[in-house]
């Protein structure tokens, strides 16, 4: 891991209560809002939108524009694509019933939850509280309304499981019944139950 001191461009918002950690860039215009955190070697794109107290671990890369809305929690080695919007409030209104401006204690905050090593494709909208799977794949343009399992390959509006995705990221090829394995790595994968896709390393 490098231990370099982050690299922030001069147009970039950063709160000066934000920590970006060793070797992160946050490229022009992104804005980092307060308490955030972002590991070490991560990227953060033109325009990118990073929420107060948003979690982010090592190696993280928000594309450009991508929007990420607190609370959210981005483990080791997640992708988001450009544009993609991860939001955080299920009944979203400008004002309450009365008509006045919802204030931040008029509402829930529900954050998204991306674990390590999933990818979340270009304009993509992840719905206020779902959890994308470790190495899962969101497709470019899908809306994902519910939890995505590990290793899944949704596409679609609303998504859906299509194939299984090992952790370089292609579909897996059927190696007999219940059995996947990923034709650049060789690495191999159990059903082991439905929408449970399981390495044999860890079984």
């Amino acid at each position: 891991m490098t231990s370099s001191a982050p690299r922030i461009e001069a147009t970039a918002d950063v709160d000066p209560s934000a920590v970006i950690g060793p070797g992160s860039t946050v490229w022009h215009l992104a804005q980092v809002r307060e308490d955030a955190r972002i590991g070490a070697e991560c990227i953060v794109g033109r325009g990118a939108y990073v929420g107060p107290g948003v979690r982010l671990g090592d190696r993280v890369k928000l594309q450009n524009h991508a929007l990420v809305y607190e609370p959210a929690v981005l483990e080791d080695g997640v992708f988001v694509g450009p544009a993609a919007v991860l939001t955080n409030d299920l009944y979203p209104r400008s004002v309450d019933p009365d008509g006045r401006l919802k204030r931040g204690d008029d509402w829930h905050a529900r954050g998204v939850t991306l674990r390590e090593g999933c990818s979340i494709g270009g304009r993509a909208v992840l719905v206020a509280g779902v959890t994308v799977g470790r190495w899962a794949l969101v497709a470019a343009g899908a809306v994902v309304h519910r939890d995505v399992p590990d290793h899944a390959l949704v596409v679609g509006v609303p998504a859906r499981r299509v194939k299984w995705v090992g952790r370089a990221g292609e579909p897996l090829v059927p190696d007999g019944p219940q059995h996947w394995r990923c034709p650049r790595t060789g690495e191999a994968y159990t059903e082991t139950g439905p929408d449970v896709l399981v390495p044999d390393a860890e079984l």
